[in-house]
């Protein structure tokens, strides 16, 4: 008689949950797509301020570890890592991962380590001060030749990384976020609140719609005055979906602009996606990005799009170009041209869906469960 299988290893996340942003939204869909494999998770919080934190799987066994910052959870990780010892932890930030790094040496355990990178460091970076990009990165550069292996979202996450923190790509494994759930059609059908997304008003004005927080990265101000050109020329609205400390500075220049009775600053809101799938337009503002998960989700509803070719990301999505048009960073002539161009001949809306098939939630828990098992199965070999 052959030996019974040894059962699938028990994974193990560590993540700071701090609000109701993309990475953590992701982390959640990616618990999904690892549950509905039949895999069975540990998800270790640093931080607990996410209502995403509501939306768990079955199958995912939750620990506090107690702490508000990874700096301050070093130590109950290398007190779980020391009691549990986890064949394989995967750390969802930068910070999650450096505190990994070192609880494992504190603990002296062999759990191998895998970081996942969703950010473009170096553009986010890009206006600092020298010194604080050297601060930034000079810890990086010290523990990340730690980690067995990082994840990153894009190819130019990958490439970011390679350069800042001198990692080995032979290291890195790209996999795209687990962006599109079997409830994103779902969530996209129910009633919109706004009547400006009813079918007989968006027949007459078209709808553009821009997502995110409002803040330096999202670059609002040049969709603003994007807008205000495109509006100049043709009736239409914009609706900004998203928070932030720019909300004032937004309002001031969209009256400066003369385009306030035609924009609409509703706030977070938990269901974007009956807007995302009503807009006759998503656009695209931002600076920097690691993989903009909005973007990919307008696309999987099949929404028009129009985006920035910042870093990085839009430029793979949107194949360089060939599925909608990508323009300068701060350009807002640029891009008041495309979305003209866009509202005038949109494409098809099956064109749009298929260029987004790897960023499908089973595709991406598929990924993830794959390389943590190879890790697992490595670290065993050692231990």
């Amino acid at each position: 008689m052959s030996p019974e299988p040894d059962p699938p290893v028990r994974l193990s996340v560590l993540a700071s949950f701090s609000g109701a942003g993309g990475v953590e939204r992701m982390l959640v869909n990616l618990l999904h797509g690892i549950a509905a494999l039949g895999r069975e998770v540990d998800l270790l919080t640093i931080r607990t301020d996410s209502p995403h934190l509501a939306e768990l799987p079955d199958g995912v066994r939750r620990i506090d570890l107690g702490a508000r910052h990874s700096r301050t959870a070093v130590g109950a990780l290398a007190r779980h890592l020391r009691r549990e010892r986890p064949a394989v932890l995967l750390a969802a930030k930068d910070r999650a991962g450096r505190a990994a790094v070192l609880a494992r040496r504190r603990a002296e355990v062999p759990t191998a380590l895998a970081l996942r990178l969703g950010t473009n460091l170096s553009a986010a970076m890009v206006h600092k001060h020298p010194l604080q990009r050297w601060l930034r990165y000079l810890p990086i550069r010290r523990l990340y030749p730690d980690i067995e292996h990082i994840v990153a979202v894009s190819e130019g996450v990958a490439a970011d990384t390679v350069r800042v923190a001198r990692y080995p790509r032979e290291r890195i494994s790209v996999i795209r976020n687990p962006v599109i759930t079997p409830s994103l059609a779902f969530r996209a059908a129910e009633p919109c609140p706004h009547p400006w997304f009813n079918d007989a008003s968006r027949a007459g004005t078209p709808v553009i719609v821009g997502a995110g927080r409002l803040e330096r990265q999202k670059d609002f101000p040049t969709l603003l005055r994007a807008f205000a050109r495109l509006r100049a020329l043709r009736l239409c609205r914009l609706v900004i979906l998203g928070d932030g400390a720019w909300r004032e500075r937004l309002l001031a220049l969209a009256a400066e602009l003369g385009i306030g009775d035609d924009l609409h600053l509703p706030g977070f809101q938990s269901n974007p996606y009956p807007y995302l799938t009503r807009a006759s337009l998503f656009a695209l503002s931002s600076a920097w990005e690691g993989s903009p998960n909005v973007l990919t989700e307008a696309l999987a509803l099949g929404t028009p799009v129009v985006a920035t070719d910042c870093p990085s990301g839009p430029r793979e999505i949107l194949d360089g170009g060939r599925i909608a048009p990508l323009v300068p960073v701060g350009d807002a002539a640029a891009m008041a041209a495309a979305m003209a161009a866009v509202l005038d001949t949109p494409p098809p809306p099956e064109r749009l869906t298929a260029a987004v098939d790897a960023y499908r939630a089973e595709v991406s828990a598929r990924a993830y469960v794959a390389l943590l098992d190879r890790l697992a199965a490595q670290a065993a070999g050692r231990g």
